[in-house]
């Protein structure tokens, strides 16, 4: 009774129909933002690219979208956040048109993968959004729930794979604009703008590029989402290349450790709103350091590396949960924007991944060099961690990263 009790308390405390549609809204964009990952298998074929080029083709929507975050949260701020999401999802929508009409060569994906890039952008707008009725308490659990829409990487490399085998590669991005039209209505329908963030003027929301604490953040989102997104949109290939999986049946394996994520990123918000957010990451990124550099043996067996991979996933996806428990508490008034540029810098690492996984093979043979810059990322976090925890247990947040009492 005590849990259902929870959950009516949470439901009531903020505003429903805007958590929903800010969910699904993050969903279906992060989907077409990885799309080009998993038709990456089809669209090589047909091109014969090398293995530099599927990298760097894989890694184009993933800049592109980390590069558009923080611009598009500030955008968000002046315009509303339902405005913003709107207009994002209709240049989305133009982008699949131009994928399903008119690209015929690498240099079209490469443009393409441009336009995509536009969905990354939503996740400063969708977790700000969706959280915005929430009060404090809640913030991690709100923002967990939205984040999750990371799953739209799930309905990426399960369904676009056999759609792309039955249909042509190109069909697939036409039929991926028609979900994101419904989403477009049901958002302007049930969404509505939070009252939690002030009008600022610019200058005073650009002094975030200069902060400390969110330099920090960055850091810390450079390996629990670059490392996910990263790997979310080169699984395709790996699988392919390396165990030598039909390209139909590649979301057998990887749908799975994708999904991991994004409900372990649920339950890492929901941890962190209970048991404190740095408290959380410290053995998270220890698990996902551990895990990396098993991945980097490249076992022979797929389904050995599905094991180890479910397990980094699980703690990046947790850690995502983690680090957006702790950020509206740090900056309670600019949160979409923080949200922003944290989600901009952390996914900008993600596009290294890819290429570190292409050049690697290309020069060494070996796709482990993508996995080692992993574990020295998440090293260099630990330390970061070691070193601020004091301060910032003693100015804005409480013990281990648990949100302070009101009045505190």
């Amino acid at each position: 009774m005590r849990r259902f009790r929870g959950a009516a308390e949470f439901l009531a405390a903020g505003h429903t129909g805007t958590l929903l549609t800010s969910l699904l809204y993050f969903d279906l964009c992060f989907a077409v933002w990885v799309l080009n990952g998993a038709m990456a298998p089809f669209i090589s074929e047909e091109l014969a690219l090398s293995d530099a080029q599927k990298g760097f083709m894989v890694s184009v929507p993933v800049f592109a979208g980390a590069l558009l975050r923080f611009p598009l949260g500030v955008l968000s701020q002046y315009i509303g956040r339902t405005r913003a999401a709107q207009i994002e999802m209709g240049t989305i929508c133009v982008g699949l048109v131009i994928g399903w009409c008119w690209v015929e060569t690498l240099t079209g994906v490469l443009a393409m993968g441009f336009v995509l890039g536009v969905a990354g952008a939503s996740f400063g707008v969708a977790l700000s959004l969706g959280s915005g009725w929430y009060p404090p308490r809640y913030k991690g659990l709100a923002m967990g729930i939205v984040g999750a829409g990371n799953s739209g990487a799930v309905l990426a490399v399960l369904f676009a794979p056999p759609l792309a085998a039955a249909l042509g590669w190109r069909a697939v991005y036409g039929l991926a604009a028609l979900p994101l039209l419904v989403a477009m209505a049901l958002l302007h329908r049930f969404a509505r703008e939070p009252p939690d963030q002030e009008r600022r003027p610019l200058r005073d929301t650009l002094r975030l590029l200069v902060d400390r604490d969110a330099w920090v953040f960055n850091l810390l989102y450079m390996v629990t989402f670059g490392g996910y997104i990263g790997l979310t949109s080169f699984l395709p290939t790996l699988f392919h290349d390396q165990y030598g999986i039909r390209k139909e049946s590649i979301g057998s394996y990887a749908a799975g450790i994708i999904a991991m994520a994004s409900v372990l990123r649920v339950l890492g918000g929901w941890l962190a709103d209970r048991y404190g957010g740095i408290r959380l990451l410290a053995w998270l990124f220890a698990a996902i350091v551990a895990a990396s550099l098993a991945a980097a043996t490249m076992p022979a067996n797929p389904w050995v590396m599905v094991a180890i991979l479910a397990v980094a996933f699980s703690a990046m996806g947790a850690g995502n949960g983690a680090i957006f428990q702790l950020v509206p508490l740090r900056f309670g008034a600019t949160t979409v924007v923080a949200c922003s540029l944290v989600g901009e810098v952390g996914a900008l690492a993600g596009g290294v991944v890819p290429n570190a996984m292409g050049l690697g093979r290309a020069w060494t043979g070996s796709f482990a060099p993508g996995f080692l810059s992993l574990v020295a990322m998440g090293m260099a976090c630990l330390l970061v961690l070691a070193l601020i925890t004091r301060r910032w247990t003693a100015s804005w947040v409480g013990p281990g990263g648990r949100a302070l009492e009101a009045g505190a």
